[in-house]
């Protein structure tokens, strides 16, 4: 989005719009004097020093200290940047909404998709902006341009959105898509298993692979690099048109592992912001290679001024940077929307490495813990190097949802997770304590007998 576009959103565009985008462009150059400040629309965060011990991190969010919330991989609770950040806007927006929105628009959407950019390592003109994972996963397989009887492979691990994302690609254009098991039994998986597995899965006709980074079925994590590696074997033997693209479901690596998209190696990166970036709820991205993004041409109208300068000359946006090409339009949650700056700032103030570090500590104390009961048979992977933050347990003689009734009662909050095989799920995550796992896996040996 540009600060131009109130021509075409202020009033009847054939009469006003080239008045009011020049005054668009004065206002630009010429703040009014009733401008929203600097702190309004750039990312504060919080100080260092309030950050330098975990019990300062969990001081930063109001999260209720009645209950141990291990199923934050759900939803998060917002940190004090982020919450000072919408209501910074919010009050903006309920003052003057229409002045807020044209003072504000393009600086803050230019800071949105920077601030995802210097997180992720990548470039801005890369990254779409979305409301969550769903919506970026439908962008992402809805729009990929495949020619006549090139299909997508994904695998037997995926979630509901990635399946039906296919399925009604399917059904639309009649894009064939197919599944494959990466792995037999998720606790026991291999790198090896997973990556010879997918190579096999590969066929002459195969165009897109979809997979997820972090299972939420089983909390496996999938060596994304070795399988890039691999797929990059397989596309030296093929045209650019049929080289086979990478595309990855990364909500519950993201915020957690410490890995850039150069570290990855894929080609596209999918990921809602409002789970472990502990971002606003309702904020979500795309990012793909500028070389993947070709052909790509978005489902939604993006409301990025140029498309307007483009429509008005009667030309398609194809001539636009990706990102803000597939960037969905129309009007959003703005006061969520452009406070995700201030989420990433607060990840970059808490330190990648320390984030990691202090997940996989928090996972590896839950896996150690339950994995010693002995009518607890642990689903999720023990080394670091195939897990993240999720894990997934069954109790003998317990459905699922039993167990995660009971823990409610003792006040802890898990999940089970929605798929055909369910199992029970902790997600510490920094907003925990070593003894709040203790006393969760505690609980569950109770109930275990």
């Amino acid at each position: 989005m540009k600060l131009q576009r109130r021509g075409f959103l202020s009033g009847t565009l054939a009469a006003t719009g080239a008045a009011l985008g020049l005054r668009g462009r004065a206002l630009a150059a010429n703040p009014p004097s009733g401008a929203a400040p600097a702190s309004a629309t750039a990312p504060t965060g919080a100080r260092t020093s309030d950050l330098a011990s975990w019990r300062e991190v969990r001081d930063q969010f109001p999260l209720t200290r009645e209950r141990i919330n291990l199923a934050l991989m759900l939803l998060t609770s917002h940190p004090r940047p982020v919450r000072d950040a919408i209501d910074r806007h919010r009050r903006g927006f309920d003052d003057d909404p229409v002045t807020y929105f044209h003072e504000n628009v393009e600086r803050c959407e230019r800071a949105l998709r920077e601030s995802a950019a210097a997180y992720m390592g990548v470039q801005a003109d890369e990254v779409a902006i979305t409301g969550n994972t769903t919506t970026g996963l439908a962008m992402l397989y809805g729009g990929l341009p495949l020619a006549r009887g090139q299909e997508i492979v994904a695998t037997t691990h995926d979630h509901y959105v990635t399946y039906e994302s296919l399925r009604l690609r399917s059904v639309h254009s009649g894009t064939p898509f197919r599944k494959v098991a990466l792995y037999a039994t998720p606790e026991t998986a291999t790198e090896e298993e997973i990556v010879s597995n997918l190579v096999k899965g590969i066929g002459p006709r195969t165009r897109a692979v979809a997979v997820t980074w972090v299972h939420s079925s089983t909390g496996v994590k999938l060596p994304i690099r070795r399988m890039a590696d691999a797929l990059a074997g397989v596309n030296k033997k093929r045209r650019e048109a049929d080289r086979v693209l990478l595309c990855v479901d990364g909500v519950h690596g993201f915020g957690v592992e410490s890995e850039t998209m150069a570290d990855l190696g894929c080609d596209f990166f999918v990921a809602g912001c409002h789970k472990w970036i502990f971002g606003p709820r309702g904020t979500g991205l795309v990012w793909g290679r500028a070389d993947a993004w070709k052909g790509h041409a978005g489902l939604i109208p993006t409301f990025d001024w140029g498309a307007f300068e483009l429509w008005m000359k009667g030309q398609p946006p194809d001539s636009l940077p990706p990102g803000p090409r597939t960037t969905p339009g129309g009007f959003q949650s703005f006061e969520h929307r452009w406070s995700l700056p201030e989420a990433f700032a607060f990840h970059q103030q808490l330190g990648r490495a320390r984030v990691t570090a202090r997940i996989h500590e928090l996972a590896t104390r839950c896996k150690d813990g339950l994995a010693a009961i002995p009518s607890v048979k642990l689903r999720t992977p023990r080394a670091a190097s195939l897990s993240a933050g999720l894990v997934c347990f069954e109790v003998a003689g317990k459905e699922p949802k039993t167990v995660v009734d009971h823990l409610a009662t003792r006040k802890i909050v898990a999940s089970t997770t929605p798929y055909a095989t369910s199992f029970a799920r902790f997600s510490p995550s920094l907003l925990n304590t070593p003894e709040e796992v203790d006393r969760a896996v505690a609980e569950v040996k109770a109930l275990a007998g």
